[in-house]
């Protein structure tokens, strides 16, 4: 463990020392994940609006498949961007307990729900995330807002809404806000992007977001492992 994790664990151990109402986060994580845990698969579809100031493009729709633990596929005609920390990245990490150390930090009011914060701190120097902070609503073990700092993409800011598909913790609708600075672009959209306003983007720290809407879940009916096998526009 390096000295910056330590100094990071060190912190956050002084600040749940002071609250006395701290709670034990790794039994909410495993609610959370039980409730996750319920879609054996899924597919769904998705509507992916880029709002980057130095890239201009019309609203993607595409389809999204997903399989326990970690098979996820995006379809799409056309070039999609798509974070990966919302999807399987933030379920692979809550379910890997051992992997992290899960730190209790207070209760806040989010958008007029009581949630608590939960932070993150990954055991292995090897891991992409350096910190995560989770906003979880303890009475309907929902994640209703994340922050995942990786190594790769910066820090990325995450909200969720709930309608047709809380009982599986699935959101209707996503909403990415992103480092542009650090954030990877895929290379066919790296061609066609303004470099002048990217740098200009780069140079203020400026953000940067992608709005996901999904629709039509299809919950637990089954996706053949080859389908995953056969292409992985992700």
């Amino acid at each position: 463990m390096t000295r910056l994790r330590k100094v990071i664990i060190f912190i956050f151990c002084i600040a749940i020392s002071q609250n006395s109402e701290a709670q034990n986060p790794n039994k909410l994580l495993s609610l959370v994940y039980a409730k996750l845990n319920k879609t054996n698969n899924y597919s769904v579809d998705v509507n992916i609006k880029v709002d980057l100031p130095f890239i201009k493009m019309p609203p993607i729709h595409a389809k999204i498949y997903y399989k326990q633990k970690d098979k996820f596929n995006l379809v799409s005609k056309n070039i999609a961007i798509l974070p990966k920390q919302g999807f399987v990245q933030l379920t692979k990490l809550i379910n890997d307990t051992n992997s992290f150390t899960a730190m209790y930090q207070n209760n806040e009011i989010l958008n007029g729900t009581k949630v608590s914060l939960i932070n993150l701190i990954p055991l292995s120097d090897t891991s992409d995330v350096v910190l995560g902070k989770l906003w979880i609503d303890e009475a309907q073990q929902l994640i209703l807002k994340s922050q995942i700092t990786t190594k790769l993409n910066g820090t990325i800011i995450t909200t969720y809404e709930y309608n047709t598909q809380k009982a599986f913790g699935l959101p209707d609708v996503m909403i990415f806000e992103v480092d542009i600075k650090k954030f990877k672009i895929p290379k066919a959209v790296a061609a066609d992007i303004n470099t002048t306003q990217k740098k200009e983007a780069e140079k203020i720290g400026k953000k940067g977001k992608i709005i996901i809407t999904l629709t039509g879940y299809v919950i637990n009916k089954g996706i053949d492992d080859s389908f995953f096998k056969k292409q992985d526009n992700y």
